[in-house]
């Protein structure tokens, strides 16, 4: 067998002494032209998507921009407009208050609903499958049925309550300012509830069966076993599912705005029904993107904070 360096690497000629000529594979792992070429479409929909949209919002909320006028540019003008209003401290505290709620509902009920899954032994792939549907149905036309059931006059959510002698009256859900909220919490938490069951799931089947049996063994109980093997084996998994769904919900629109459209008397308004009735309904482009981007600063510290739960919890001494 013979050996030559070709271009820094040591190569096994043919049977003629030749180099053989470089193959397809060869060409698409060690040529750097192709990596890039692979990364370019992805980085691309950046640029344009995300990148643009974003530098392009932080202009228009340095400026008075109105629909159909560019602006001229007024610094922190809107900022400071939107402190000083009550509208927008009331949605500050809407949003708090429904993503604190929604995500401690979806952290319970998911790690409950995850352990029942987990116990399925009949018809386990069924259930499962049948868990997701919340999640795939497209969320405009899953909250338009909640809505009706939500509706004071045909409201399916008060007829089950007062055949079951919860409730002898019919609740107003959504023209109430407490229960409105409370109406998009619900819907929030039965739209998220399937990703947090099914990630909890994959975290509770890569767990070691041993460890349990072990814990068993050493006459650890039930509650035992889940507090000191389940919950911190699945820290990670929980800091990351916890740390997509604080975005997601965050930046809810859909749910609220179908339900609500922010009322009544702007008790549901989260940032992003708020900015659209300021920006697009009411035609101030430039105070619409100053709030949306109120949305930045707490969404940076959200996942400062999870990602250094993250490694905690993946960094075992």
């Amino acid at each position: 067998m013979q050996l030559k360096t070709v271009n820094g690497e040591v190569v096994k000629l043919t049977a003629r002494g030749e180099a053989p000529t470089r193959g397809l594979f060869d060409v698409l792992v060690r040529d750097a032209s192709v990596a890039y070429a692979f990364i370019a479409p992805a980085f691309f929909l950046l640029l344009f998507l995300v990148a643009y949209p974003f530098v392009l919002s932080l202009w228009f909320s340095l400026s008075d921009a109105r629909v159909g006028d560019a602006g001229s540019f007024i610094g922190l003008d809107n900022f400071r407009r939107l402190l000083s209003s009550s509208i927008f401290l009331q949605t500050l505290q809407n949003s708090i208050v429904f993503t604190a709620a929604a995500l401690t509902l979806k952290t319970v009920l998911g790690m409950a609903l995850a352990l029942l899954l987990f116990r399925i032994a009949r018809f386990k792939r069924l259930i499962r499958g049948a868990v997701l549907l919340p999640f795939i149905v497209p969320t405009a036309l899953s909250t338009l049925v909640w809505w009706w059931m939500f509706e004071p006059m045909y409201s399916v959510v008060n007829w089950t309550l007062k055949s079951l002698h919860i409730i002898n009256r019919d609740l107003p859900w959504l023209p109430d300012p407490y229960l409105a909220m409370f109406a998009v919490i619900l819907v929030n938490t039965w739209r998220g509830l399937p990703f947090f069951a099914i990630t909890i799931l994959a975290g509770l089947v890569a767990i070691p069966r041993e460890m349990y049996e072990a814990a068993e063994c050493d006459g650890a109980g039930p509650m035992g076993r889940f507090w000191r093997i389940t919950v911190p084996l699945l820290k990670p998994v929980l800091a990351v599912v916890i740390l997509f769904s604080a975005i997601f919900t965050l930046s809810d629109f859909n749910i609220v705005y179908i339900l609500t459209k922010g009322g009544p008397i702007n008790m549901t308004h989260l940032f992003a029904t708020y900015s659209f009735a300021i920006g697009l309904q009411s035609g101030q482009i430039g105070l619409g993107a100053a709030v949306s981007l109120f949305l930045f600063p707490i969404l940076l510290a959200v996942v400062f904070l999870q990602l250094g739960t993250v490694r905690k919890a993946t960094t075992y001494e």
